[in-house]
């Protein structure tokens, strides 16, 4: 009995092994070019970031190792990164030095006041925005927002008219609260802040506010029973930014009050720190004082950044 063999489907099998053979190695080759451009652009990130941070954070590194120097050594032609004779005594003398009580008192002060008047401005204001119809809305929305186009610089002549019309700017007689008012009035405001509660409060379902309305609730109770408890994340990033934004001010606080009334970033840039008989800035002093002002701002941020960080991004889902 003859047999006979089907080359046809033979050389049609071989080619579909070597077909798949191909493939795998397509595959495996894919796998591994994709695996070294995973490895590549993760390199490259990290190594933007270290660079970055670098960056970042050598300012505070040569903050630090200058207030541990003596005059000498910052004066001095070739810098260190490192102090050779460690002037752990700055740190003293600056609190024998510089009155940080009473500096710290004006700005705790009107970083609170600055921040409460400001959080209820800004809550008034999303929720009118947001919830409550009325003609024009989104035009005075709009013209708010073109506001924030203009440099804060170009309101400083406007402001200190308005403040020293008011009777609160005097270099003579000036009271602690009229300096204080006087810092704190013009900055009860910020627009970014309102259009970032705002743009949280527009992510609050409708729906809750007309089953508020029909339980007969008020549009005040519904405001503080309801939006406010599921705003609390970006309230509390508003909180912190304006209350460190307060703590930093320099150019508002110098214009309209006295010296002993001011904030502790004006009085830092006085004259404690300067050696009237050389005529020169003792710069170890001076960072000293500046660290010792950075930390509690530092810590804020450290324990509470997880809060800003949330409320800035929960603001940005919906427009």
């Amino acid at each position: 009995m003859k047999q006979y063999v089907d080359f046809k489907n033979v050389s049609v099998n071989d080619n579909l092994v070597l077909s798949i053979k191909e493939a795998g190695k397509t595959v495996t080759a894919i796998k591994a070019s994709e695996k070294i451009v995973k490895v590549i652009t993760t390199v490259l990130t990290y190594a933007f970031l270290l660079v970055l941070a670098f960056f970042i954070i050598f300012p505070f590194y040569w903050m630090i190792i200058t207030s541990l120097k003596t005059l000498e050594e910052i004066t001095a032609t070739e810098q260190t990164f490192f102090p050779t004779t460690v002037m752990w005594t700055n740190y003293v003398y600056i609190f024998q030095r510089f009155d940080f009580s009473s500096y710290m008192v004006n700005t705790v002060v009107v970083a609170v006041i600055s921040t409460l008047g400001t959080l209820i401005t800004t809550v008034f204001a999303a929720f009118a925005f947001s919830r409550l119809q009325f003609k024009g809305r989104e035009t005075v929305f709009a013209i708010f927002l073109m506001t924030m186009m203009i440099p804060g610089e170009m309101m400083v002549i406007s402001n200190y008219i308005t403040v020293a019309s008011f009777g609160w700017i005097d270099a003579v007689h000036q009271t602690r609260w009229q300096a204080y008012a006087a810092m704190t009035v013009p900055m009860l405001v910020s627009v970014f802040y309102i259009y970032l509660l705002r743009q949280n409060f527009k992510q609050i379902p409708n729906e809750l506010y007309l089953a508020a309305k029909v339980d007969g609730k008020s549009d005040w109770s519904y405001l503080w029973q309801v939006m406010v408890p599921l705003a609390a994340p970006t309230l509390i990033s508003i909180t912190i930014l304006k209350f460190m934004g307060t703590w930093n001010a320099y150019v508002w606080p110098q214009l309209v009050a006295r010296d002993e009334w001011t904030l502790i970033s004006v009085g830092l840039r006085g004259s404690a720190f300067t050696n009237i008989d050389l005529g020169i800035v003792e710069y170890g002093y001076r960072m000293a004082a500046s660290f010792v002002v950075t930390v509690p701002l530092f810590l804020l941020f450290i324990f509470f950044r997880k809060y800003i960080m949330r409320g800035v991004g929960r603001a940005g889902i919906k427009g």
